[in-house]
């Protein structure tokens, strides 16, 4: 497998901070209020709609999510695909609702690979979690907010849907306690802390804000640019990195995957070869579950670099 490391042109911003966020803050409050009145049977029927308006007036998302199709499907992509495939990230943004309001009574969560993970976590043995824009990490977050044995905590980019965000964080503002903002000098150190708690913390490593190296990387079927910040932060850190995902199976299903990509507290060699071999094994995990569950991929926009003009 080929990859060469490759830093970003200077000032460029990544495609997905180019994209303006679509969604109004008004009706976002609007969908909030009617999910926790009617209760998630009766408000369900208006995601499908918000899925058929996005679908009709977002040509860039709607394009993006057709090439991306076209690599995961292997077929020939229809306009049912790609309301199939917004309609799986419309659904999951409205499950949060419930999931942060802590209604888990509600959801068929299973996990899977969770044996080695418990026996880490129970040795008091901090961890990360490196998941993507595939699926939904809220799942993990809202089934530790009440287990008091588990302490999970998600490092994020506060520019990454800040209007979802900050809106879904009046249901539950103590989920916002679980956040640690990226992007600062003092990230490194409050997600070292965590890890000295016996914390794990998550992160979302497909994407980056353009600074720092980039490795490129086969990615169903064709190379695409990865940030390298994430796991060298986890080299330097010398902890255990799993590869993480909550798939939305439809209905009210979710499947939590936990796959250990490695422990570099274990690991000898030099660093960039360490951060080289891990990142190909995120990738290769992130193609599988891609495959596995096509329409949980939320990159709505171009992501190879087949597609891009790097010069």
């Amino acid at each position: 497998m080929n990859a060469h490391a490759e830093k970003p042109a200077a000032g460029e911003t990544p495609e997905w901070m180019r994209r303006k966020e679509r969604g109004s803050g008004f009706w976002l409050r609007v969908m909030r209020w009617l999910s926790l009145a009617l209760g998630r049977p009766l408000s369900r029927p208006v995601v499908y709609g918000i899925a058929l308006y996005f679908l009709l007036t977002a040509p860039a998302a709607r394009k993006a999510s057709r090439a991306y199709l076209g690599r995961s499907l292997g077929r020939r992509v229809t306009w049912f695909d790609v309301y199939r495939h917004i309609l799986a990230f419309a659904s999951t943004i409205h499950d949060r609702i419930y999931l942060l309001n802590d209604r888990h009574d509600l959801f068929n969560i299973r996990t899977f690979g969770t044996e080695a993970l418990d026996a880490l976590h129970a040795g008091n043995k901090g961890l990360l979690l490196f998941g993507a824009h595939l699926g939904s990490f809220e799942v993990l977050r809202s089934l530790a907010r009440n287990n008091p044995r588990l302490k999970v905590y998600m490092a994020m980019y506060p520019e990454n849907a800040r209007q979802i965000n900050s809106t879904l964080a009046a249901i539950n503002p103590r989920a916002m306690q679980d956040v640690i903002a990226l992007g600062n000098l003092d990230a490194i150190l409050a997600i070292h802390r965590r890890l000295e708690d016996g914390a794990m913390v998550g992160i979302l490593a497909d994407r980056a804000t353009g600074r720092g190296e980039y490795i490129g990387i086969p990615f169903l079927g064709a190379n695409a640019r990865f940030p390298s910040g994430p796991f060298r932060m986890a080299a330097l850190l010398g902890r255990p990195v799993y590869f993480m995902a909550g798939l939305y199976r439809g209905g009210n299903r979710y499947d939590v995957h936990f796959e250990l990509l490695t422990d570099f507290s274990q690991v000898a060699g030099g660093r960039d070869a360490q951060v080289r071999e891990v990142l190909t094994k995120y990738v290769a995990a992130l193609e599988r579950y891609s495959k596995s569950a096509p329409h949980n991929w939320f990159n709505f926009y171009e992501f190879w670099e087949s597609s891009r003009d790097h010069a």
